[in-house]
């Protein structure tokens, strides 16, 4: 071979554009959904695999160890199964436990999902925040730890709603939700003190953006609502990089569930909807 010709081989090999990224956007039901939406906006061109270890929902039902042990389960199946390039954990109650110990089982970087205690502080005016978030991520030290670095000069409630989750499912089910149990769980955010009013609420689980539109028509006053989704999107392009440009948009991602027992006709379309035409079963379930 010429001297040329190796040259020109090399050249090409060095401007090949690079593989296409797995990414495998996990959650403990169908939450996760909202990340996967400006995941995939942020990056058309990766494969996405969404994967819900619905058998194990609502995580907030389980204890600390009990949690941990179940996600680090799962992700060995999902991790053997999808082989990802990056895990995005989009769940507040799975984030504020178990990253420590993914990150040091798995040589895959993970992106995690927590509490934004940080934009809220600094988008505040009156100083009254809200926490809208599971009892598990209200109950973590390390949802204190963030008001404690970030919002230490503001009045934070923290606000852990025990059915919100289970309501955001049900009416992607397509099950019938009344609008005033969604005002009782999202009512003990909205403080009225010393003449201020809570004017910022920050969704700590990734299940509540599902229900945006009908909290913001039944909230009592105009607040700012903050969705995570957006800022785990960043993140993801800060470690994958922006998608190339001549990149076309990946083909339709699967969705793999652990349990399966709540899908239903207007779930698959919802999920069809999101480019979720697959639908799997990788049965794991709950242990006694």
């Amino acid at each position: 071979m010429s001297l040329d010709l190796l040259a020109g081989t090399v050249h090409a090999a060095l401007t090949l554009p690079p593989a296409r990224p797995t990414i495998l956007v996990f959650d403990s039901g169908l939450g996760g959904l909202t990340v996967l939406a400006q995941a995939s906006r942020a990056r058309p061109d990766a494969r996405f695999v969404y994967a819900a270890d619905d058998a194990g929902f609502p995580y907030g039902r389980l204890d600390e160890a009990q949690l941990v042990a179940r996600v680090l389960a799962v992700m060995e199946r999902l991790v053997a199964r999808c082989r990802p390039d990056l895990v995005v954990i989009a769940c507040n109650t799975a984030s504020t436990l178990v990253l420590p110990a993914l990150r040091a089982r798995f040589a895959i970087p993970f992106i995690g999902t927590v509490p934004a205690i940080k934009p809220a502080a600094e988008l505040t005016r009156s100083g009254l925040i809200s926490v809208l978030a599971t009892p598990g991520t209200v109950a973590r030290d390390y949802t204190r730890e963030l008001i404690a670095s970030y919002a230490a000069g503001c009045e934070v409630t923290l606000v852990g709603s025990s059915r919100l989750a289970g309501l955001a499912e049900a009416v992607l089910r397509g099950e019938p939700v009344d609008d005033g149990a969604i005002a009782a769980e999202i009512a003990p955010c909205f403080v009225e003190a010393g003449g201020a009013r809570t004017d910022v609420i920050t969704l700590a689980c990734t299940h509540y953006p599902l229900l945006l539109e009908r909290m913001k028509r039944l909230a009592p006053w105009d607040v700012t609502w903050i969705d995570p989704a957006p800022a785990i999107a960043r993140r993801m392009t800060q470690l994958l990089g922006q998608a190339p440009p001549a990149r076309a948009p990946a083909s339709d991602a699967p969705a793999i569930f652990t349990g399966g027992a709540g899908m239903t006709g207007p779930l698959r379309i919802a999920l069809a909807g999101l480019g979720l035409a697959e639908v799997m079963v990788e049965p794991m379930p709950l242990a006694n």
